[in-house]
């Protein structure tokens, strides 16, 4: 018998709204409240509120956790100040991707790990075996954290309305403990729709209490309830990567055009870290003859590609798999993104087709992102 997907805190508040709810890496998750494309829209134009506490959070802390992770992840974690995170991968001896990670640093011996939801006991106990000779411990902290995000240019004005943190002085890529709505919350500037926003790791008996005084604060801007779907997309027209599609296990980052989140500088650990020597072969490789490279694609028609769909030359010669695909509300397009053969992806090349059950649809190949906020 399967297991029941998992609820986060606020699964009857979703109901209450609506919500089409959907089974996501084993959590009930809310896929969107009504029209996905308007959801969209709202993040693009004003803000939206988000579920988000399916991710996994794993807390590091001791004299020697810095250099647990410098070892058993690719970037260089030791640098990463107080206050401040860092995207990065967690990689298989033969660099292939297991996910990727942002890292928070919460103090001066203590590390927060978000990994996604699909891949977190794989992260946990991939830290765990790596973790030998280290003066650390690892703390599987998935039911100590509800996580809710408001992402868009709203976002800001309405998380002022009901917090006293500084969110002026807050970077991209940057966390600060703080109280929001009378809640205790690590308050981070991150997120994973290509717009501005904040995402809050609240405990969950507080879930409840923050989303509804965000959803009051945000009433006259706009604000809106997001699912899954919508994020989707967003993330999409971003080009951000999405762990099972662009990164698997059988890509290194430098295959996913991201070698740029290899550290091979970083000093801790005599320089060594899983997987170091398989990624200066992908390195090497990817500058001097990748076989493929991740590219946006662009319809100009209108049929909708999806993962997995070939992508075909002029001739109908297989060069390459889309990775993702949907309509983009923003350009009002079908995008997608996709691994091609390096003669096809450079953008602008011409006669780059994507067979959409047999129909050859042509695309217009682009660097990636599509899309891009005005700061």
């Amino acid at each position: 018998m399967t297991e029941a997907p998992r609820r986060t805190a606020l699964d009857a508040t979703h109901r209450a709204l609506g919500a089409t709810m959907t089974d996501f890496a084993g959590w009930d998750m809310p896929l969107r409240y009504g029209s996905e494309r308007d959801e969209h829209v709202a993040v693009r134009t004003r803000a939206g509120l988000f579920d988000l506490s399916h991710m996994g959070e794993i807390t590091i802390t001791g004299p020697r956790a810095a250099d647990l992770l410098d070892y058993a992840l690719v970037g260089n974690i030791g640098g990463v100040k107080p206050g401040r995170a860092r995207y990065t991968m967690i990689c298989e001896a033969g660099g292939g991707i297991l996910d990727d990670l942002i890292v928070y640093r919460t103090g001066e011996q203590e590390y927060l790990v978000v990994a996604n939801a699909s891949n977190a006991q794989v992260v946990l106990d991939e830290l765990t075996a790596r973790a030998g000779g280290f003066d650390a411990a690892i703390r599987d902290d998935r039911d100590a954290y509800a996580l809710l995000a408001v992402q868009g240019p709203e976002s800001p004005g309405i998380l002022k309305a009901v917090t006293d943190a500084d969110l002026d002085g807050l970077k991209y890529y940057a966390g600060l403990p703080g109280t929001v709505a009378g809640v205790p919350a690590l308050i981070a500037r991150t997120g994973y729709t290509g717009e501005d926003g904040f995402e809050l790791f609240v405990r969950p008996a507080d879930a409840v209490a923050l989303w509804e005084a965000l959803t009051a604060a945000g009433k006259d801007a706009g604000l809106v309830p997001c699912g899954l779907s919508c994020r989707d997309t967003l993330r999409l027209e971003a080009g951000m990567p999405l762990y099972g599609h662009e990164l698997t296990s059988a890509t290194t980052p430098f295959d996913a055009g991201l070698g740029r989140v290899v550290k091979f500088e970083k000093t801790s650990n005599g320089g060594d870290f899983v997987g170091r020597a398989a990624l200066e072969e992908a390195a090497a490789r990817a500058e001097s003859a990748p076989p493929r490279k991740l590219v946006g694609l662009i319809a100009q028609g209108r049929r909708v590609p999806r993962a997995g769909y070939p992508v075909v030359d002029a001739a109908g010669t297989v060069v390459g798999e889309v990775t993702s695909g949907a309509p983009s509300p923003t350009l009002g397009k079908p995008l997608a993104i996709a691994y091609v053969d390096a003669a096809h992806a450079e953008p602008g090349t011409d006669g780059v087709k994507v067979d959409i059950r047999g129909s050859h649809e042509p695309y217009e190949v682009v660097a990636l992102p599509f899309y891009k906020r005005q700061k």
